[in-house]
């Protein structure tokens, strides 16, 4: 924890409708991870302005929730656009507290921004059903109406698309939400938050508060709130997702992941040399969907000199200096775990192909960088199989078959994505059919959907049954209430008392 520095500037807390400087005496500094660089410093928010946010949420929904739905999606039309004009500003405040490359970041604002979109269209999304005369005369229909104050955590690694995958259809579905962004890189996040309200989004309708455990477990304890979304790891994602379950609400945790690639020997060998570098040591290997697993089968097994080539050309250094591929990690803990687990790699036996550890990245002495890491013979047992390193460390393992690769997928804990990469429209077929994972590609490494279909990751990866955007969220943030009517004409005669509970 940092301690007063006035001349650093502190993050503000978002409660209705303006900024909030906290009275916390507990603060966080938010570092430049190519630097070491203090940019800001970030409250971790008291009880009582946790309970503000909430009354603040609570409130506006009694309006919110009437507001007609074209009202709504103009704001997210207008949302949208002014995300667009102040694209290069986003990406900039992402690579300085997060690390990625400048591209990346625009990335992880436009893979936010989709969702914006979506919100946008809310009118078709939010659509009941109707059946006229189920009965004589009566006609029943579905009417999907929002909840009310919804929560939203979001983890370090996406700090622009996290919470543009929350907010944006809780709002646009009639809810009110209270946002807890990553207390390492919330600068973003707020930019964003600021843009909303220049939007058009009302005083009260989105709120922001900053902290840790504590306050998460105020979120899912919170009576008021009727709704979690969660993203980020498995440890503390189950914790969201027991104690939130508890208290009664709705929850989503989209957490930890091992992803698998495999390889096929008859794969258009540059076009996927290309895709497992951008997918295994992109975004420093800081996502969830990560190619971290390459899995060659039969004569692919060859490949492994290429692999080692390829990563070999990929830049390490500051996410602003041109034509970078690998920026740092987020934070000095990070790179302590990932090395250690890079040498735990080799303690159990693995072989260290190319090793990453302490790069000399020229300018930036005191980042917290590894370089493209590379393990072969790798095995089901070890350490850096069985955890997710979320660093740039990709491990090999070798096998006979395509069954034996779906095997060895289908029996890891996790199943958030995983990709096949081979010509034979058979073999992709028979992976699709049988491989046990919630998003699959076919020469594609990182299968993230679109927000036209629901992010879909399985077993130790999602608790819950809807997904975080696309139709799914929809439900999600809704409740379905049915109503069967009938009208009488003034002229009718009523029938005979009816006992039975069918309508006629």
């Amino acid at each position: 924890m940092s301690t007063t520095n006035a001349a650093v500037p502190t993050v503000k807390l978002f409660i209705d409708g303006k900024p909030v400087e906290s009275t916390s005496s507990e603060w966080r500094e938010v570092i430049n991870p190519a630097t070491q660089e203090v940019l800001a410093r970030v409250p971790f928010a008291t009880r009582d302005e946790v309970e503000r946010a909430v009354a603040s949420a609570k409130a506006a929904f009694k309006t919110w929730k009437k507001t007609p739905i074209g009202a709504r999606a103009r704001i997210f039309l207008k949302y949208q656009q002014l995300i667009r004009e102040n694209m290069k500003e986003l990406a900039a405040i992402l690579t300085a507290e997060q690390g990625k490359t400048l591209p990346d970041a625009e990335g992880d604002v436009f893979r936010g921004l989709e969702v914006v979109e979506h919100a946008a269209a809310i009118g078709n999304l939010q659509l009941g059903e109707l059946a006229n005369n189920v009965a004589g005369g009566v006609d029943t229909f579905t009417l999907l109406q929002p909840l009310g104050v919804c929560a939203g955590i979001t983890p370090f690694n996406f700090p622009a698309m996290i919470p543009l995958w929350m907010f944006p259809m809780a709002i646009a579905t009639g809810n009110t939400f209270v946002l807890k962004p990553s207390e390492q890189d919330p600068m973003v996040t707020m930019r964003l938050v600021e843009l909303a309200h220049e939007a058009g989004i009302p005083p009260g309708v989105l709120n922001v508060i900053h902290g840790g455990p504590d306050v998460v477990n105020a979120i899912c304890d919170h009576p008021d709130i009727k709704a979690v979304s969660f993203v980020g790891s498995t440890r503390v994602g189950t914790h969201v997702y027991n104690r939130a379950s508890l208290a009664g609400k709705r929850v989503q945790c989209m957490m930890g992941a091992k992803n698998h690639a495999v390889i096929l020997p008859d794969a258009n060998k540059e076009q996927t040399l290309n895709a497992i570098a951008g997918a295994a040591f992109g975004a420093a290997g800081q996502r969830c969907m990560a190619v971290s697993v390459a899995i060659l089968v039969g004569e692919a097994n060859e490949w492994i000199p290429d692999l080692v080539a390829k990563a070999r050309t990929l830049k390490v250094s500051g996410g602003t200096e041109a034509n970078t591929d690998v920026g740092p990690l987020v934070s000095c803990a990070a790179l302590d775990r990932v090395s250690g687990l890079i040498e735990r790699g080799i303690q159990e036996g693995a072989k260290l192909e190319l090793d990453g550890r302490n790069p000399q990245v020229a300018g930036y002495e005191k980042g917290n960088f590894v370089a493209p890491t590379l393990f072969s013979g790798v095995t089901a047992q070890m350490s850096i199989y069985r955890e997710e390193i979320f660093g740039p460390v990709l491990c090999v393992v070798s096998v006979k078959t395509l069954d034996e690769a779906i095997e060895l997928i289908n029996a890891n804990p996790n199943g958030n994505g995983t990709a096949i990469f081979t010509r034979s429209g058979a073999a992709a077929r028979h992976f699709k059919e049988e491989i046990d994972v919630g998003q699959v590609g076919v020469n594609v490494p990182i299968p993230v959907p679109v927000p036209l279909f629901s992010f879909t990751g399985s077993r130790g990866s999602k608790l819950g049954d809807l997904g975080p955007y696309g139709k799914q969220v929809v439900q999600f943030y809704t409740q379905t209430k049915t109503v069967t009517e009938r009208w009488f004409d003034e002229n009718e005669v009523g029938g005979a008392v009816n006992t039975t509970i069918h309508l006629k």
